[in-house]
């Protein structure tokens, strides 16, 4: 029992709840940086590998370096070095994994884009609390789960727990992307490039040539490949063509709106 008492919260392989998975996300993501990485990573698969395979592993021993090595090859889908939640929710069987939920509803980043427009209902650029209701409840019924209003206020926190991480009760665009599997998260290509206020008002004026407050996307191809030239961004031209793709999801009939498009590129938004 007494090894029981060292483990953190409820680092166990049995199915977890989703707030036992985040219990067990804050306590290894000490830095709250939204990664498991570093010391942390290593104390994470110590635990991991004491809940396997019992006491007494060594994380100065070769074979427990080979091991972590294998464990990063295999879940460590974008070969990072980290571990990010969508990542560790692969690893830990979680009862009400809002995570595969999103995944079949959600599936990639156009869809994803799409069902921003629909739920940020009042253009704020954010998810609030009521918005994110309607998506959970919308989200659960095409998942065939039963609940009541209780549930799915528990939900709702459960969610914002996961991925607000500025803890304002809402949810940015990026903070909510999270929950895209890696490789269809596509503001992460744009994580480096991430423009100031005026940066942005600048390089929206340049392409919205007309002044009418919207660009088109003809013109939103030309400023995702001056973006990607200028910062030398490791992406191919099917890549670009569907990062377009993702980002006009947002617009009103091909009309892609500043609001729309600060919200993806900026990274001190005013919104």
């Amino acid at each position: 029992m007494a090894t029981q008492a060292q483990q953190p919260p409820h680092l166990h392989l049995a199915e977890l709840t989703a707030a036992q998975f985040i219990d067990i996300w804050k306590h290894f993501d000490s830095d709250g940086n939204g990664y498991i990485e570093g010391k942390e990573l290593e104390n994470f698969f110590k635990e991991l590998e004491t809940t396997r395979r019992g006491a007494g592993t060594d994380p100065t021993h070769v074979a427990f370096k080979e091991k972590m090595k294998e464990f990063l090859a295999k879940f460590d889908k974008n070969a990072d070095g980290r571990i990010e939640m969508s990542e560790l929710a692969q690893l830990l069987p979680t009862e009400e994994n809002f995570l595969l939920y999103f995944r079949e509803f959600v599936g990639s980043s156009t869809e994803f884009m799409a069902a921003w427009r629909k739920y940020d209902t009042d253009r704020s650029g954010y998810i609030e609390s009521n918005e994110l209701k309607g998506f959970l409840s919308d989200l659960l019924k095409k998942a065939n789960r039963k609940y009541d209003d209780k549930k799915l206020n528990e939900y709702t926190q459960t969610i914002l727990r996961m991925f607000d991480l500025n803890g304002d009760g809402k949810l940015g665009l990026s903070e909510m992307a999270r929950l895209l599997p890696v490789q269809e998260n596509f503001l992460l290509k744009f994580q480096g490039t991430r423009l100031t206020v005026k940066e942005f008002d600048s390089l929206f004026t340049l392409y919205d040539k007309d002044g009418n407050g919207y660009i088109d996307e003809q013109e939103l191809d030309a400023l995702l490949k001056d973006l990607r030239d200028k910062n030398k961004m490791d992406v191919e031209a099917a890549g670009l063509t569907g990062y377009k793709k993702s980002i006009m999801a947002l617009s009103d009939g091909g009309k892609l709106y500043r609001t729309e498009l600060e919200i993806v590129l900026c990274q001190d938004s005013t919104l």
